[in-house]
């Protein structure tokens, strides 16, 4: 119950900081011309609205209206998420070309809804995926089989002592027992291999991976905070990669880039999100979404944005893939930077 709550919370969070990012975008709210002046700026009164700073000509000062605020800001977001998040599921390309043409209040602005969906997807993470302790307990040595291959071993060794006791041959759990070591020996040599390579040039970094290897837990715990505050670094290394897909096309700027990729973003964000509480509530099929939905959602978000042709649209979604994989690395090392500092 408590996971449910902090969910909400975070949500509730995610929410207002995305309504702060948004505060009058496009809205027409209904509002009462008691005052002759705007209490915000002072400028005479013409209507609902000061037309000099936008604030409603009448102030609510009750209890009531502040929980409505709330839960306008909230549940309502203007009105807008409930148009914006099929656009974005299905028509990404019209959505992010209407916005970048200037047709903003029927839609919830990129960095507002990205703001909202990575508060969500960092909540959700947190109270589906298990704690960080959890994930530090886990033994890396598994995937290279040496916990099966030490348990084998116990388990011959066990037999042969069983044989030593009735007096029976032991050649062939000897040449078993010799041939468990082996594979032993060799999986801890690969294992050991596997660890030596993990090394970086860049000093930060390295501290970052010699940290990890002494205290996993707390390093998970650095890894997991610095992701969730430089989230937003996603941005930034990505435009100048979508950049190169059209440096010959001249009409579409850095702006529409960063229109493009922070809707892109968002849709990621909320597919991840939406993925983790399936595989919480038996609904694995929803993880071959994470397959299929990137590359179909790229596509046409390429095409609506910048009136591709189907041809141009797929190698550019091909080089996109191949984009997203460069920029996450690019992000991870950043935080591996931070993580060590």
């Amino acid at each position: 119950m408590s996971g449910s709550g902090e969910i909400i919370g975070n949500v509730v969070d995610g929410a207002l900081v995305a309504r702060a990012a948004e505060p009058v975008h496009g809205e027409s709210t209904d509002g009462h011309t008691h005052e002759s002046a705007c209490l915000n700026c002072g400028t005479v009164l013409i209507g609902s609205h000061c037309h000099a700073c936008g604030q409603a000509a009448h102030v609510h000062k009750t209890l009531g209206a502040f929980f409505h605020d709330l839960l306008h800001g909230v549940f309502h977001f203007e009105g807008k998420i409930w148009r914006t998040l099929p656009m974005l599921a299905f028509r990404p390309g019209q959505l992010t070309r209407e916005y970048i043409d200037g047709r903003r209040a029927s839609y919830v602005s990129p960095i507002a809804l990205f703001l909202f969906s990575v508060f969500l997807m960092f909540a959700v993470i947190k109270q589906v995926g298990g704690s960080l302790d959890d994930l530090a307990r886990i033994d890396s040595s598994s995937a290279f089989g040496i916990a099966n291959h030490q348990d084998e071993l116990t388990r011959l060794e066990q037999q042969r002592a069983d044989l030593v006791r009735q007096g029976k041959p032991l050649n062939g759990i000897d040449g078993q027992i010799a041939g468990r070591r082996a594979a032993l020996e060799e999986a801890q040599k690969d294992k050991q291999n596997i660890t030596d390579k993990v090394h970086s040039d860049v000093p930060a970094v390295q501290r970052a991976i010699t940290r990890m290897k002494e205290n996993p837990g707390l390093g998970l715990f650095k890894l997991q905070a610095n992701a969730y505050k430089f989230s937003w670094a996603l941005i930034p290394i990505s435009i100048p990669f979508v950049w190169l897909l059209f440096a010959w096309r001249r009409r579409f700027g850095l702006y529409d880039h960063t229109v493009f990729v922070t809707y892109s973003l968002c849709f990621m964000t909320l597919l991840t999100s939406l993925v983790a509480l399936g595989q919480t509530a038996g609904v694995p099929f929803l993880a071959a979404l994470t397959v299929f939905a990137p590359p179909v959602h790229m596509y046409k978000q390429l095409r609506g944005t910048y009136a591709l042709g189907r041809a141009s649209a797929l190698w550019r979604t091909a080089a996109l893939l191949f984009i997203a994989l460069a920029v996450l690395i690019l992000f991870a090392l950043l935080i591996l930077a931070e993580s060590g500092a």
